[in-house]
Order: structure tokens, then sequence, then C-alpha cells
């Protein structure tokens, strides 16, 4: 049996927004109502919106952009680790989370999938992986990095969090709702929209749990 769970963020105004981000706006440009052909709606949105994946290119002047990413490291097997307690998640932590050899791609779950699912205030006290934490990633050759968040790294403190994971070309997918996730091994499917030329794209993120 199959269960399949969205992990992503609703892209509409009831989600927290980045410090002077613009979000998004979705403007009708025609409507039914008013006698139109049609529905039809124009986008106007910071790329780092609600959930999606920050491609190398965001910190790497020579990186990677999205529509450069290999697919396959979006689509497959995923280690959901939880970490309910942690002010910030380190070396240390990672080392005891009991996370599989070989894991390719993990989800970091914290408190932070609460701050995520009550409303649009913005809060600078997230939960963030510690540098000695993206180095820990980079070593395990873990391709896919994903935390409940709107960064990987913290607000303040631990700025080389982005830079140490993005020049080894691991994609980092952030703003994931985890809420309803447990501790485990899933099937990932997590696919940004194709930008070309962007160092990020908003993502819909699924996992499968098969039992």
């Amino acid at each position: 049996m199959k269960q399949h769970i969205d992990i992503s963020l609703p892209l509409g105004l009831n989600i927290p927004i980045w410090p002077n981000s613009e979000g998004i706006t979705v403007i009708r440009t025609q409507n039914l109502d008013n006698g139109d052909p049609s529905n039809n709606s124009r986008i106007i949105a910071d790329v780092h919106t609600g959930t999606h994946i920050d491609a190398p290119l965001h910190y790497i002047k020579e990186g990677k952009s999205v529509d450069e990413i290999n697919t396959d490291v979006l689509i497959g097997p995923t280690f959901v680790a939880e970490f309910p307690n942690q002010a910030i998640v380190t070396k240390k932590d990672l080392e005891m989370a009991n996370i599989p050899e070989n894991t390719e791609r993990l989800l970091i779950k914290t408190q932070n999938s609460q701050l995520l699912t009550k409303g649009d205030k913005f809060t600078e006290n997230f939960v963030g992986l510690s540098s000695d934490a993206a180095q820990w990633v980079v070593n395990k050759e873990i391709r896919l990095i994903g935390i409940d968040y709107l960064s990987i790294q913290p607000y303040s403190g631990f700025h080389k969090t982005h830079e140490i994971l993005l020049k080894e070309d691991i994609v980092i997918v952030e703003g994931l709702n985890l809420t309803d996730v447990m501790t485990g091994i899933y099937q990932l499917i997590c696919l940004p929209i194709k930008i070309e030329g962007a160092e990020g794209a908003p993502a819909r993120a699924i996992l499968v749990k098969t039992s």
C-alpha cells in the first residue's frame, strides 16, 4: 500500500515570507465573470517563495542554474530525520540520528514545521544547519538536503552553510511542510519549475511511503 504525502506549501498569502521578499502575487488578467472568454492569471513571485529549490547558482557564481539540475537527484529514496528540540542542527546531531549509510537524500524535520503552518508571520528563530553539519552532509556524499523552513542555514550565524553545500552541487530544498511526516525512509518526488538561468524555483514535493 502506498501513502502519498504532499509536503509542499500552497503558494498564497498565508505563508511566511522572507524579509524584504515580494513573496507571490496572483493577478487575474481575464475573468469569466467579467465576460472574458476564459480565466487567466499572471504570477509575480520571488523564486524562493514557499517550497522551493536552491540551485548552486544561488551562492556560487559559476554554479548550475535550476534548469541544469539532474532530475535523478530530485526523485528517489529519501530519509527523514527528526530533531524536535534542537535550536541548531549540528554535526553531532546528525551523527546521532541513525541516518542509514549511503543515504543520498536527507530531509530534516524540526520544530520549524509548526512555524510554517501557523499563518504568515516570519520568525528569525527558526532551526537551521550549522556549518559543520553542512560539511558532514558533504562528507557523506548526500546529494539533496531539505529542511522545514525558508532557509537551510540559521537566520544569524553560520553563513557558510549554503556555500559549503552548493559548491559541491548538493541540491537544497527549503520550505518543506513535514508536520505529518514520521522519521523513516520514503520515496521523494520533488520537481521545480524549469526556469532557464534561475538560481532557484518553486517546487511541488511529494513523499511516498511504501508499507
